[in-house]
């Protein structure tokens, strides 16, 4: 009886004691939570900004200013300042912010179900499915939920198709992709990068990638001929929308260029691939005939032919899919970004049965890759796309931004090299000697104070692609900006800027020695 009471006593203390414990991790919490909304409340762009320099790694560069709200192509900062989005989060915003058919399926589905996994069936993944498949022209659809998890997805099914169907012996299947390309920065991506900062300190990287230069079929042609019999894909981006390649930055005329693994040099006579392609970064379009001169030497070679459209796919380029612009078929093609309206990541892997059924069940997949919220506004993105004939006004909208662009360009030949593009994917290419010691960044510094918020891509490249909603007005107010920005502010930032004590340093690409554009 003694021992009982004993027994019991102990527990009635345990019980105080955690009780009390718990008023003060309670209080404690309580004190944390309040001072999270008490800073929330207080949200001032500086003050969210110090924030996340504080509390978030530092693997971005972003332009200093804070989205609070946005609307179509109109993005608001908290103090309510209005600004014209040219960057849509790199594509991911086709459909312009927060369309309200997009936003009517996400608030409906996430009502009622956001998640099953794979290990259940759910009532939307197989309508959206259908849905894809049937819009582009492909038997199956195999889903994700990032760009680069699409990207990663493409590599194993090719690997486990040139094992399977090619007869590639064991660990020597390998994948071509293109100097300069940008497919995300999973280890996989990273394996087929050209960007010294994307791949130094990440060793080792993965085994089996070969480099040819973009837009060159007959380096292309050649590496097929040499090691085709162990390629099991070419993983490409139609239109390079990063594409930080190596720099031999001159006057057009001034210029020997190295132009692939042909071996062949091409001077200021010389007839080929142009200029840009070797040098150029950010948006970078390949020659007219090259998708289809890779659609034939992918067959020809028994190689799949894969098209990261994440970026330039679904209607940015002025076409569903950049490869339409040359009536060719990828075996298989990666979608991502504009998949999820701007509103969830979606991300999809479409190729054909004797392809996609090589992966088995437990080989690959994704815990939200299919759930049915990214399903139900996935449907619901691709609709607005047509609904609202989204690629044709791409097509008229871009012609429109060039045209005036390139009135900007004749007014300042000495500082831009440059217009190029397709649809809204665009891009500005500047002569960096005639920004130094400013840089592309600084212009887009010069671009947001005038309301416009474009990104850098490298040191002397601008892209503009804002969402393919945009108006014909507000294209028109982009152009003025940058044109402002050439007349009065560049001259402004040339001459107040300090000059770096010391010239900067090359940069050799790890890959093939060149010196790294930007």
């Amino acid at each position: 009886m003694a021992s009982r009471r004993c027994m019991q006593q102990l527990l009635l203390n345990q019980i105080k004691r955690n009780g009390i414990i718990r008023a003060n991790n309670a209080r404690y919490f309580s004190s944390v939570t309040e001072g999270i909304a008490s800073s929330t409340s207080s949200s001032s762009s500086r003050h969210l900004i110090d924030l996340e320099h504080d509390y978030s790694a530092h693997n971005y560069h972003p332009v200093p200013i804070v989205f609070s709200h946005g609307k179509g192509s109109t993005i608001w900062d908290p103090e309510g300042k209005r600004y014209l989005d040219f960057l849509a989060a790199y594509s991911a915003v086709n459909q312009g912010h927060c369309h309200p058919k997009i936003m009517k399926a996400l608030i409906e589905q996430a009502q009622t179900l956001t998640l099953s996994s794979r290990a259940f069936y759910n009532d939307k993944f197989p309508v959206f499915a259908e849905y894809l498949t049937k819009l582009f022209g492909y038997d199956m659809v195999l889903p994700m939920n990032t760009g680069a998890e699409g990207v990663e997805t493409a590599i194993k099914l090719a690997r486990k198709w040139g094992y399977e169907k090619k007869r590639i012996p064991k660990n020597q299947a390998m994948i071509v992709s293109c100097c300069g390309c940008f497919h995300g920065r999973t280890m996989g991506a990273i394996s087929m990068s050209c960007d010294n900062d994307a791949t130094r300190g990440f060793w080792p990287l993965l085994p089996g990638q070969l480099k040819v230069d973009f837009g060159d079929e007959a380096a292309l042609k050649k590496l097929f001929e040499e090691k085709g019999e162990h390629i099991a894909g070419f993983l490409f981006e139609p239109i390079q929308g990063e594409a930080g390649v190596c720099n031999f930055e001159s006057h057009l005329l001034e210029v020997v260029i190295w132009v692939g693994q042909s071996g062949k040099e091409s001077g200021p006579n010389s007839k080929g691939i142009i200029l840009v392609l070797v040098k150029a970064g950010g948006v970078v379009i390949p020659p007219d005939g090259y998708l289809k001169a890779v659609r034939e030497l992918c067959s020809k070679y028994n190689i799949l032919m894969i098209a990261d459209e994440i970026q330039s796919g679904i209607a940015r380029s002025g076409r569903m899919l950049a490869c339409d612009w040359e009536g060719v078929r990828p075996d298989v093609v990666i979608l991502g970004k504009a998949l999820g309206g701007g509103v969830i990541p979606v991300s999809a892997v479409l190729a054909d049965k004797d392809v996609m059924l090589c992966i088995q069940p437990g080989e690959h997949g994704s815990t939200f890759g299919g759930n049915p919220l990214a399903s139900a506004v996935a449907i619901a993105s691709l609709q607005v796309v047509l609904d609202e004939k989204l690629a044709e006004r791409s097509a008229e909208m871009g012609e429109e931004l060039r045209r005036l662009l390139t009135k900007t360009q004749r007014q300042f030949p000495e500082i831009m090299m440059e217009v190029r593009g397709k649809g809204l994917f665009n891009a500005v290419e500047l002569f960096s000697k005639s920004l130094f010691p400013a840089n592309a960044y600084d212009l887009c510094i010069k671009l947001k104070e005038r309301g416009i918020l474009a990104k850098p891509t490298h040191n002397a490249t601008i892209r503009l692609t804002p969402p393919l909603s945009i108006s014909l007005d507000e294209i028109r107010e982009g152009a003025k900006a940058f044109h402002d920005v050439l007349e009065h502010d560049l001259p402004k930032l040339v001459k107040e800027k300090p000059k770096p004590t010391a010239p900067k340093a090359q940069n050799p690409c790890d890959r093939c020695g060149r010196e790294l554009y930007g």
